[in-house]
């Protein structure tokens, strides 16, 4: 783990991503002196950057380690040991580089709850994203596959979910679908992120339909608890099934 993490923060992509971070960071809170419509540009900005950063990133990463996972697995070393490393080495490392590019600019310039709320969601995205390029490292041989199959997940999570929430509300509008919505939303970990910081930014009119349920069925409290648990359901689950995998699979 130590290797990976020392090994990563002197990657240029990771300091590069640190770099463009803190320029947006910098430039979209120096804009307006409302530090509210700042934090929300940088919320799209975690939204969008950080799940495909993440999985992308990490999915290459995974698959040009596998020689030096090999040579690990040819000591007396245990496979779940060496996987669950090289993910806790990845994610300390881009946490790192998006605590630098978008936690220190937010503390220095909008310190605040809604500040601190944004920086556990953009962490939280980067652990679940790199869960999952870890899941999609281990049941994918083929490394172009793999990639490929990173920036589908990527593409789901920020972009189609919303679409297909979108077409089961209109679909289903003249049922009682409010509780199944609620369930539906922690089936994504970059809305439940969203509704976390919005809960406290309390912006009705950018919470949407579903952050309008978290509210009046959850409650702003409970309802940020909710939305922590199932994020952090999101980092487990993957991980799980990707040591359960990976015990199995000939390499």
């Amino acid at each position: 783990m130590k290797y990976v993490t020392v090994d990563l923060l002197r990657n240029k992509v990771v300091l590069v991503y640190a770099v463009v971070l803190a320029a947006l960071s910098f430039s979209v809170l120096s804009i307006d002196s409302n530090s509210s419509k700042g934090l929300l540009s940088l919320l799209n900005i975690t939204l969008l950057f950080v799940p495909l950063i993440s999985v992308l990133f990490s999915t290459i990463y995974f698959f040009n380690s596998i020689e030096f996972i090999e040579l690990l697995l040819a000591q007396p070393v245990k496979r779940t040991k060496v996987l669950l490393a090289e993910y806790a080495g990845l994610s300390i490392s881009l946490s790192l580089a998006y605590l630098l590019g978008i936690g220190v600019p937010v503390l220095i310039m909008a310190p605040n709850i809604a500040a601190l709320t944004l920086l556990v969601s953009g962490l939280l995205l980067t652990m679940v994203f790199s869960a999952i390029a870890l899941l999609i490292f281990v049941l994918f041989k083929d490394k172009t596959k793999g990639i490929g199959a990173a920036i589908v997940s990527a593409l789901f999570f920020t972009l189609l979910f919303d679409g297909l929430l979108l077409m089961f509300i209109y679909s289903f509008g003249d049922y009682p679908i409010d509780k199944p919505i609620l369930g539906m939303v922690a089936l994504n970990p970059v809305d439940l992120a969203r509704i976390l910081m919005l809960l406290q930014l309390d912006v009705a009119v950018l919470m949407g339909y579903s952050g309008a349920l978290f509210k009046k069925f959850l409650g702003t409290g409970f309802g940020s608890i909710y939305a922590i648990v199932c994020m952090l359901l999101w980092i487990v689950l993957p991980l799980l099934w990707s040591v359960r995998v990976f015990r199995r699979k000939d390499l």
